[in-house]
């Protein structure tokens, strides 16, 4: 059963993987990369609470999101300088 689940959560980061590698060379494509990665890391969260881990998960549900933020504004306010 653990394993089953751990295989949604897989098949789901290589396709967004193999995805973001095929995005075309455009302006402010960090911002749609951000938001695929932090939709599909739910489901690596919800893989880890379900898998009897609510601690790691919970962290992780935390500090993706600002991290997530924190690079988006790194890259906004870079853009604005330039």
């Amino acid at each position: 059963m653990i394993d089953e689940l751990l295989l949604i959560p897989a098949f789901m980061i290589f396709t967004s993987a193999f995805g973001l590698l095929r995005f075309p060379k455009m302006n402010n494509i960090v911002y749609a990369r951000i938001h695929i990665t932090g939709l599909l890391d739910i489901a690596c969260i919800l893989a880890l609470i379900i898998l009897g881990y609510p601690f790691i998960g919970l962290t992780y549900l935390v500090l993706v999101p600002l991290a997530g933020h924190a690079i988006a504004n790194a890259h906004h306010i870079r853009g604005v300088r330039k």
